[in-house]
């Protein structure tokens, strides 16, 4: 009776062994998909493809973005946690800034910096989305204020990124009390107030 057992033991070792040796790819796989085993990222696979698409949104970005800036300004993934570590998550941001050749943090950027830069990754945003296979294509844009917080050549720097948007075909809406603004929309709606409303 226990020579019977001896060998049903040895027969479920075995089949135990075999069912490992089987499963050791898909356990590599398993590990690797979740940031471990093999994977030299240490990143799990869906934040991989996140950064990786973050990526395409930033070149896009930094293509408006260099000419909004003058050639100045160029927005780089930040990849140091604050303890000084390489980051594991987090789509952090910093602005390079050609000038110093130093990397900035993006809460440094003055008002109206900090308005055509996020201008800039609204837009390269919707140009990723559009680069997608099956994307969408918006074709109407609405910007609601921040250019009162352009001197003129950075206004001029926007508005031309802008009527470049429109001569591809896109409709752009600015909301605004600018008045230099008036001049450069051809057409207008005009909301004024009365004592009955607006």
């Amino acid at each position: 009776d226990a020579a019977k057992r001896l060998i049903d033991l040895r027969k479920a070792a075995a089949a135990l062994q075999a069912a490992q040796s089987a499963a050791r790819p898909v356990l590599r796989m398993a590990a690797i998909v979740h940031g471990g085993g093999d994977n030299t990222f240490h990143v799990p696979l869906s934040r991989y493809v996140i950064l990786r698409r973050f990526e395409n949104v930033l070149e896009a970005a930094n293509e408006r973005l260099q000419t909004m800036s003058d050639g100045r300004y160029r927005l780089v993934p930040d990849v140091t946690a604050k303890d000084g570590r390489k980051a594991t998550r987090g789509l952090g941001l910093r602005v390079f800034d050609e000038r110093t050749e130093q990397r900035r943090d993006v809460r440094t950027l003055s008002g109206g910096e900090t308005f055509y830069t996020s201008l800039a990754l609204a837009l390269g945003l919707a140009d990723a989305v559009r680069a997608e296979s099956g994307g969408v294509d918006l074709q109407t844009l609405f910007v609601d204020e921040g250019f009162g917080s352009l001197d003129d050549d950075s206004l001029d720097q926007v508005m031309d990124v802008l009527d470049g948007l429109r001569d591809g075909g896109r409709s752009v809406g600015i909301v605004s009390h600018v008045p230099e603004l008036r001049q450069r929309i051809p057409a207008q709606v005009v909301v004024t107030k009365s004592e009955t409303g607006s």
